[in-house]
């Protein structure tokens, strides 16, 4: 089976060789960008928590913080691992804002949310937390997509590339603020993770392989 990996240029290896271990074919189109915001300390002294909720966001806290934080709040693993020499302090078992929200220990004291600009306000609602836009996600326009049997689809703005490429599926879904994205453009989703990570995508590829005609 041929899988279409749509993550940004240098972010495709893992998912990708996850997927060549279970023996797919894999083709790589990025199609977003992550571009940072600027290259301005963020400060994070006075803050009890400082939470991430992506790769992304954890990679700018960690080479623009203007000191360790206190104590760090991670969305999952993948995001927790992009933090570097820092560990996180806390890392949700239920990958999405709201099971973070729900991991954290009360009283929370002062939050700082690390994230893209246009991220999801849940998490800074539901926390009162104070919110600091360090990178953008730019979605790419390409000419043509290649031939796969199917693509992975990791975030809502590559859902909207991928459409907006002419991509009609089918697709497999991080989860479900991506799938609510898919089916908005007109995308078929064909499965959706049952955990919200990248490890949760391969594991979904290979469970709708299975029970497809490849």
């Amino acid at each position: 089976m041929k899988v279409l990996v749509t993550r940004p240029a240098g972010q495709a290896e893992p998912l990708s060789t996850a997927l060549r271990s279970r023996g797919f074919d894999v083709v790589e189109r990025p199609l977003i960008a992550v571009v940072p915001l600027s290259d301005e300390p963020i400060a994070v002294e006075g803050y009890d928590w400082v939470v991430v909720t992506s790769a992304n966001g954890a990679r700018e806290l960690a080479s623009r913080a203007t000191s360790r934080p206190e104590r760090i709040a991670a969305i999952g693993e993948a995001t927790a691992a992009a933090l570097g020499d820092w560990e996180a302090d806390l890392v949700a078992d239920v990958h999405t804002q709201e099971g973070l929200v729900a991991a954290f220990p009360v009283p929370r004291g002062r939050l700082l949310f690390v994230g893209a600009e246009n991220a999801r306000s849940h998490l800074a609602d539901e926390l009162g937390a104070d919110f600091v836009a360090a990178y953008r996600t730019v979605e790419l326009e390409v000419e043509e997509l290649p031939d796969a049997d199917v693509v992975l689809l990791a975030s809502p703005s590559a859902a909207r590339a991928y459409a907006q490429a002419g991509g009609k599926g089918p697709a497999i879904s991080i989860g479900p603020q991506t799938t609510a994205a898919a089916e908005e453009a007109g995308v078929e989703v064909a499965a959706e993770a049952e955990s919200q990570d990248l490890q949760g995508l391969v594991d979904s590829a290979a469970v709708w392989r299975a029970s497809s005609r490849f």
